[in-house]
């Protein structure tokens, strides 16, 4: 199986990315998980994993935000919608896109951290590829308002900052 990763404006690639991301989490499956009512932000950016023989499989997104750390203004990235297909898992497409993503926030260089927030199931998979448990509060927007945001497991990858513990307001959406 040869392999293609494009890294393209998130919104000219929802329609390329919604039929996976449909199919990874269909309406029923989605409706019965603990964030499944959850608003989330648009990608800024998507990294798009497709299979000569099967189209797109694997799908990162990438968020930029300007929030806050402990009340002071810090510029992050995020990390979102990691899916890959079914009859694709085990064969490294989601390590593949995941170090495409936190290799191009990286390069941005303005970055303090990026953040991502995992289901318990996948968390292990993260740490193994250096994210970092984050034991503090997320604050974010929803329709209802802003507060706190606890429904998933928020991780953290080193940039230049190395938060673990804190207050971070993500001024906006979670991804």
């Amino acid at each position: 199986m040869s392999i293609d990763i494009e890294i393209l404006n998130g919104d000219a690639a929802w329609p390329v990315a919604e039929p996976l991301l449909t199919a990874v989490w269909p309406a029923a499956v989605k409706a019965a998980l603990p964030w499944g009512q959850v608003t989330f932000a648009r990608a800024d950016f998507r990294v798009l994993v497709e299979a000569d023989d099967a189209g797109l499989v694997c799908h990162v997104g990438l968020y930029r935000r300007n929030a806050t750390l402990n009340g002071r203004a810090a510029h992050i990235g995020g990390v979102g919608g990691v899916v890959t297909r079914a009859d694709h898992r085990r064969r490294g497409l989601a390590n593949i896109a995941l170090n495409a993503a936190t290799q191009t926030l990286r390069h941005e260089g303005s970055l303090g951290f990026a953040l991502l927030f995992s289901e318990p199931t996948t968390v292990a998979f993260f740490q193994a590829r250096g994210w970092h448990a984050f034991e503090g509060e997320i604050l974010a927007e929803q329709p209802a308002g802003h507060g706190r945001f606890d429904l998933l497991t928020p991780m953290v990858f080193d940039l230049v900052q190395k938060p673990r513990k804190g207050v971070i307001d993500l001024c906006g959406l979670p991804w």
